[in-house]
């Protein structure tokens, strides 16, 4: 329990064993709360004066799907919730017999589930549940809880080894997101929004040097397994050209020294801004494939900070603007003939698999722990009636409308 955990603490916390997160501070979908559910443990953040009531020795019933902490429950409650916990483990064994399964929907086609991950240490995760590949490597972590950077060799070493690791499988690898609530030790910039500062790209432009080595040291992997490299936050064409000259110049620097990587490895970009959807064109004209960072998108769209609380129940994936950008950006995609995946919070959570797979979606990336349960959702989809009812969904824009027709869509 604590006033906030950083993203940055929590990862250092994987290694040992702990029964819940509670914190005072926190949205839903920060990333302190996306990092709790990787570690499969119950998490309620935006508990305001949590520390200020509750008491060593007290009992606690930590709701982490409800958002729930109960204080002293009663023999009642407490058997309740053992009832739900044993049926929660129990439909856990179930999903795993679909381990061997491949994730195809009720016509047969075939759906890429993909994982994220934050460490190397992660790939045992990734394989017990059976991922298609690593769909995010979100390599900022590599960068936390440290007083120097990483160098060449190390990120290096760090990205061989998941690559290594994969036997194969693609591996997509994002370059640093660092800023908002993911900040470098030492580094103390004074921003009075960071989500809309100096984070992702405009930092690894700022910093040409630091993305330089971060940029050898991916090509280098790249000769080593099937690694994809995804760039954050780009806002449009700019971006991406001053991008591109940035991997060329990483390329043409280990050219110089004959360091073997794939010339071919593919260049894609995170669309998590609205003007990046709205701009898709460019993206499609000059990268090799897209992910759609829902996390940041809903965000942005909305005009509200994830990471408060105050304002969190306003954040909402089937605002009709959310939904009207994400088959905007699938459709588009599509039509260029690209791969598009969803790669936030979304593509994890089941209410939202046909929804997703109905706008034609054929690729998703999550929480290792959360694949089973989408890959049992799609086994039981029809992709006709999901394109059907997820068009019916884009027509609607009354709330009330929307969700009565997603729970249609999911029923069955």
């Amino acid at each position: 329990m604590a006033h906030d955990v950083s993203p940055a603490d929590l990862i250092q916390l994987k290694p040992h064993q702990f029964t819940a997160i509670l914190t005072d501070l926190g949205g839903a979908t920060s990333h302190t709360a996306i990092i709790a559910r990787g570690l499969n443990t119950p998490c309620v953040v935006g508990l305001h004066r949590a520390r200020q009531i509750l008491h060593e020795n007290d009992t606690l019933i930590v709701d982490g799907e409800r958002g729930v902490v109960i204080v002293n429950p009663d023999k009642q409650v407490l058997a309740e919730y053992k009832l739900r916990q044993d049926q929660w483990e129990l439909e856990r064994k179930k999903l795993k017999g679909l381990k061997t399964k491949r994730a195809i929907t009720l016509e047969g086609t075939r759906i890429e589930l993909h994982a994220n991950i934050e460490m190397p240490g992660d790939l045992p995760d990734v394989k017990e549940n059976a991922a298609a590949g690593v769909g995010l490597f979100r390599s900022e972590f590599l960068f936390l809880n440290r007083d120097e950077l990483p160098d060449e060799e190390e990120q290096f070493e760090a990205y061989r080894t998941v690559a290594e690791g994969m036997h194969g499988l693609p591996v997509t690898i994002r370059t640093f997101d660092l800023g908002a609530d993911k900040q470098l030790k030492g580094v103390q910039r004074v921003a009075s929004n960071p989500a809309l500062g100096l984070r992702a790209i405009r930092l690894c432009l700022s910093e040409p040097l630091l993305f330089r080595t971060q940029l050898r040291a991916l090509l280098r992997a790249s000769h080593y397994g099937n690694v994809k490299i995804l760039v954050p936050m780009l806002s449009g064409a700019m971006e991406i050209n001053q991008t591109l000259q940035a991997v060329a110049a990483a390329q043409q620097s280990l050219d110089n020294e004959g360091i073997p990587y794939n010339r071919e490895t593919p260049i894609g970009g995170m669309i998590e801004i609205p003007s990046a959807a709205l701009a898709l064109g460019a993206f499609t004209r000059k990268l090799d494939f897209v992910s759609i960072g829902t996390n940041d998108l809903i965000q942005y769209t909305l005009a509200i900070d994830r990471t408060d609380e105050e304002v969190a129940h306003l954040y909402d994936p089937l605002h009709p603007a959310v939904l009207h950008l994400l088959a905007q950006v699938i459709g588009g995609a599509n039509k260029a003939g690209i791969p598009v995946s969803v790669c936030g919070e979304m593509a994890g959570e089941v209410a939202y698999t046909r929804l997703l797979l109905g706008l034609g979606l054929r690729q998703f990336s999550m929480h290792p722990a959360q694949l089973f349960s989408v890959k049992q959702r799609v086994l039981t989809t029809s992709l006709a009636d999901a394109s059907t009812l997820a068009h019916k969904i884009l027509r609607a824009d009354d709330p009330m409308k929307i969700r009565e027709l997603l729970d249609k869509l999911n029923a069955g």
